[in-house]
């Protein structure tokens, strides 16, 4: 099957009080895709995802690593390359 690239762009923020930076992991179906430390307060970041799939679903979440101190919020999750598009706020559908 023909595989698609698809760029999709999000806006993430982590509100979170103590010393200790909180770590987050970025999954698309399941695997792993990255594992990154916040290291800013009052801030969010555009984050980019690039994938190389053939047409389908996948899901795409985000999960902070310690949830003690920390909460995670994705925001404007959009496809910003490739023929695809999302649904139901975190669901990518590659045609």
């Amino acid at each position: 099957m023909e595989k698609q690239f698809v760029q999709v762009a999000c806006n993430v923020h982590v509100e979170w009080s103590g010393l200790r930076a909180p770590s987050y992991r970025l999954y698309v179906n399941n695997e792993l895709f990255t594992e990154r430390t916040w290291r800013w307060r009052n801030v969010a970041l555009d984050e980019l995802i690039q994938l190389e799939v053939p047409a389908g679903k996948y899901k795409i979440i985000y999960e902070l690593l310690d949830k003690k101190d920390a909460v995670i919020k994705v925001e404007n999750m959009r496809v910003i390359k490739g023929p695809a598009r999302i649904k139901n706020g975190n669901i990518l559908k590659v045609l």
